[in-house]
């Protein structure tokens, strides 16, 4: 693979993840009221 197909490859592994942690993080701090 080329330089730009392995960044844009970590950009999009760091999006998802990135965004799987602040939602596991706002989660914990403001639980869904049941």
């Amino acid at each position: 693979m080329d330089t730009a197909a392995i960044l844009m490859m970590l950009v999009a592994l760091i999006t998802v993840w990135g965004g799987l942690v602040a939602a596991i993080v706002h989660l914990s701090k403001n639980p869904d009221p049941e």
